[in-house]
């Protein structure tokens, strides 16, 4: 008979600085081990649900979405713990249907924003309300249940097990495990004591942390990363043995050789889950347009006198037709609401004089152009919408906007009160342990001197992604200390493993997420962590953020939104309210003109100090205007490398010859019928677009 057996207590590296099993390499190897299923139960969040989902499916693995909650000892809203461990017990949740899931979401959610103190905590009340669609498990040897349980109080944690039975019913199971530690042996047999006594069903499960015995070690400095100890610090925190790993099921069996049953209960348990989340549906906000016209009537509405505006009283023929065209897809695709909800931020900060443009391919609609959410004619530069906005693709369009970096929270907050303070967060992301962050980082666990640290960080190669398996290959070094020092060798070798796995939560710095009701309903949110806040309550502190990161929450079918703070334009409004202060001049940055000769004889004099930056920072001599009047772009100058064709268009050489088949200067417009726009045009209605997020 086959010994079946599947993980129902999996930390993933979302169990930060706890937990070394990146999601991808933990669905590999269950699926090694020819698992047909797997739970993941992070610390107290859901940061890692999505992504686990995903990579199951994929792999044809039935995924068990759950936690390991922090309960309370009394109320959520008490904090009379003055230590961590003291803030909450262990609780092990799975989701067995999508109820169970969207349950999941609310109290992880509640968990950050009510109940922070040192850990998001849940308490019984908020398990009362939300047990629909759970699987509860009894804990590891940090819950309430096995504390009583060490505390030799069996009739107080019998009556515990009996409120769990009444609450989840046959969906309660007493935990067991077997790390090789002996608390957890003298936990489970009280725990197989009081079952017994109650007629509850056991199961047993692995606290698995890290996903082979050979990364035990790796494990451990991660501990002391997340502690911030030494190695070598004898009063530090450890786990105490090597076994918390991903265990076949033949080693689970030998190490429950009296409770072989509790080990196939797992694999029942997992039978019964199906978790069939909806990735289709929308969760956009519903923008109401006055005097009860429907969104595509008033954004219709909105873009025709957006046209007679742009384009005078009588637009061109070619205007008109754009904006038909735009309009129909945008309509036919459901996203007149977006546009204008894009729209109506966009008009508020216009109207309290915050600089605000769009970027990106989004400049391609002449609908962005009409509604003033960018100020470029996508007619005149010859820009594609199909680029911004594929019919043949179901993916929400994304206009980043740039607003005036000192008033961007202003806009953002006008968000909140329009759609609803419950309905709006910002967007999460995680900070990983780069190459060089985890050789610096596990050098220090080491006690490595500084010095040697910084030789070796130095040596690995300074492009973006490169890893410390390329500066193994790439740079001689590196390599021949890493070959002769059984130092440097631990030390990289544990910086390996260690290295992509998640350190931080943080929030990204322009994403806003905007839901239709309570965000809640369908994202799990945060407050993330800062410096201090392990002392006690966060309650005061406004910035909400999502536990799903941005690519989650596009496929989740929620509306995501960039608000960028610009320096740039913060510069710009500072210099156009200074100039009416001073000289009484009312100026339109939009209106200044593009090709004014006197500003590029200025730029090309290097005279640049005290204006508006157009580099970053060189001053190499421009070259003059062509006999053609085409100027060329002084901010290309200021790049590392100045443009070949300019030093060939004036009169220099290249070291070795090369075709350019473009001008360099400022854009002149093409003619209405550009076959080279036809041939883009047709290439993108065909679908062979940019990958999704390339910008032009």
């Amino acid at each position: 008979m086959t010994q079946s057996f599947v993980h129902l207590h999996c930390h993933t590296h979302y169990s930060l600085l706890d937990g070394a099993s990146r999601v991808p390499e933990l669905v590999g190897r269950v699926k090694n081990l020819g698992m047909n299923a797997a739970a993941i139960t992070d610390h107290g969040n859901l940061y890692g649900a999505l992504e686990f989902y995903r990579e199951c499916k994929e792999a044809g693995v039935n995924p068990i979405i759950g936690y390991e909650a922090y309960v309370a000892p009394a109320r959520r809203g008490e904090r009379e713990a003055r230590r961590r461990g003291e803030a909450g017990f262990h609780l092990t949740l799975l989701a067995k249907n999508r109820t169970g899931f969207q349950n999941l979401v609310k109290m992880a959610s509640t968990a950050f924003l009510d109940g922070y103190h040192y850990v998001p905590r849940i308490d019984k009340e908020l398990l009362e309300a939300h047990k629909d669609g759970l699987i509860c498990l009894s804990g590891c040897a940090s819950s309430e249940f096995s504390e009583l349980i060490l505390k030799d109080q069996l009739d107080e944690a019998t009556r515990l097990a009996e409120w769990f039975h009444r609450l989840f019913g046959k969906d309660f199971y007493v935990e067991i495990q077997d790390n090789g530690l002996d608390l957890q042996k003298l936990c489970a047999d009280g725990a197989v004591t009081i079952a017994d006594r109650l007629g509850l069903p056991l199961v047993a499960t692995c606290d698995a942390h890290y996903l082979t015995r050979d990364d035990a070690a790796a494990h451990d400095v991660l501990l002391c990363i997340n502690t911030g100890r030494l190695r070598s610090d004898e009063n530090r925190m450890r786990y105490g043995s090597d076994q918390f790993y991903v265990k076949p099921p033949e080693e689970m069996y030998a190490a429950f050789p009296k409770h072989a049953e509790a080990v196939r209960r797992s694999q029942e348990i997992a039978d019964g889950v199906d978790i069939e989340l909806d990735f289709r549906t929308r969760h956009f906000p519903v923008f109401t347009p006055p005097n009860r016209k429907t969104p595509e009537d008033y954004l219709r509405e909105l873009c025709e006198a957006g046209l007679t505006d742009r384009y005078g009283p009588t637009p061109p023929e070619a205007a008109r037709a754009r904006l038909e065209h735009e309009l129909g897809i945008i309509c036919r695709m459901g996203f007149a609401s977006y546009f204008l909800i894009v729209w109506d931020f966009v008009r508020f900060a216009r109207e309290q004089g915050i600089p605000a443009t769009a970027r990106g391919s989004g400049c391609g609609a002449i609908v962005s152009y009409v509604l003033k959410l960018s100020h470029v004619c996508p007619l005149e530069y010859d820009l594609l919408f199909e680029r911004f906005l594929d019919p043949n693709r179901s993916e929400a369009p994304d206009i980043d906007i740039d607003f005036c970096q000192d008033r961007r929270e202003r806009v953002i907050q006008y968000v909140k009160e329009k759609y609803g303070h419950d309905s709006v967060a910002q967007i999460g992301t995680f900070g990983t342990l780069a190459a060089k962050a985890a050789l610096k980082d596990v050098g220090r666990v080491l006690d490595v001197p500084l010095e040697r640290v910084t030789v070796m960080t130095k040596l690995v190669p300074a492009r973006l992604g490169a890893t410390l398996g390329d500066a193994l290959r790439e740079v001689p070094d590196f390599r021949h200390q890493y070959e002769q020092d059984p130092l440097v060798r631990e030390w990289v070798d544990i910086a390996r493993r260690l290295e992509g796995t998640n350190r931080n939560a943080s929030t990204h710095a322009a994403g806003v997420v905007i839901a239709n009701g309570p965000i809640t309903e369908h994202v799990p949110v945060h407050r993330p962590p800062r410096k201090g806040d392990d002392a006690g309550s966060r309650a005061g502190e406004s910035i909400i953020t999502t536990q799903w990161v941005m690519g989650d929450l596009e496929k989740a079918g929620m509306l995501k939104m960039d608000f960028l703070g610009l320096r740039n334009l913060t510069v710009l409004d500072n210099a156009v309210k200074l100039i009416k202060k001073t000289r009484g001049l009312d100026l339109d940055p939009q209106k200044l003109p593009l090709d004014d000769a006197k500003t590029y004889q200025l730029l090309q004099a290097r005279r640049r100090e005290g204006r508006v930056p157009v580099g970053v920072g060189r001053h190499p001599r421009a070259p003059e205007a062509d006999e053609a009047g085409q100027h060329p772009r002084p901010d290309r100058r200021d790049r590392p490398v100045p443009p070949r064709p300019a030093r060939r268009r004036h009169g220099g050489r290249l070291r070795q010859p090369q075709a350019w088949p473009c001008e360099v200067g400022l854009p002149a417009p093409r003619p209405q019928g550009d076959p080279r726009r036809d041939v883009r045009r047709h290439v993108h209605s065909r679908g062979h677009t940019d990958r999704p997020g390339r910008r032009p």
